[in-house]
């Protein structure tokens, strides 16, 4: 795995930014959605619950288990998982496929399972793992941001270590010390230029 600066640079079509619960991930993607909009960012479906502020069809599908069931039957989901332990996240295929026959670069944000089974069917894909500062700031976010109990946070920290530990399965690993930092690494590992903001 290199870091973002040791990286030579060729335009990545499928982008994966996968990392621990609570490192950011959909911030760092909601950014990267305002900034640079030739991005395609795939909205995932999760059988969770919303947090605050979240928007069906804008950050997720949110779908019963019946409907994930259906999808999975349907063969409509690129990759699928259970995380920790409880809830169901997938993404559906036909919006990938779409941007990418019209030559769009597609970020996926998901989790280590979903990045595995990427790699495995689509192996030119670039997975960006997103790392936070440290584990004590990991803890810190997953606790400050208050949408879980403390069984969810427990169960929740657990899995963070199991996909701290494989972060050498990526090809890449960004720290996300700062948003807009982050973003723009993980821009610059897909081979685009954010465009520049107007005033």
């Amino acid at each position: 795995m290199t870091t973002a600066a040791e990286t030579e640079i060729t335009p990545a079509r499928l982008t994966v930014l996968a990392g621990p619960t609570a490192v950011g991930k959909g911030t760092v993607a909601a950014y990267i959605r305002e900034h640079c909009p030739q991005v395609c960012l795939s909205v995932s479906a999760t059988t969770r619950k919303p947090r605050p502020g979240e928007i069906d069809g804008v950050h997720y599908y949110f779908v019963d288990d019946a409907e994930f069931d259906r999808m999975i039957a349907q063969h409509e989901l690129l990759e699928y998982a259970t995380v920790h332990n409880s809830y169901r996240y997938g993404t559906p295929e036909a919006p990938v496929r779409k941007a990418l026959a019209e030559g769009r670069p597609v970020l996926l944000e998901i989790d280590l399972q979903g990045a595995r089974q990427v790699r495995r069917n689509a192996p030119d894909a670039r997975l960006v793992f997103l790392s936070p500062p440290s584990w004590d700031e990991l803890v810190r976010r997953l606790v400050g941001r208050g949408t879980e109990t403390a069984e969810e946070q427990r169960r929740r920290l657990e899995t963070a270590k199991v996909e701290l530990d494989a972060r050498s399965e990526f090809d890449d690993e960004v720290v996300n010390d700062s948003v807009a930092r982050a973003a723009n690494e993980v821009v610059h590992l897909m081979g685009i230029h954010p465009q520049k903001e107007t005033r």
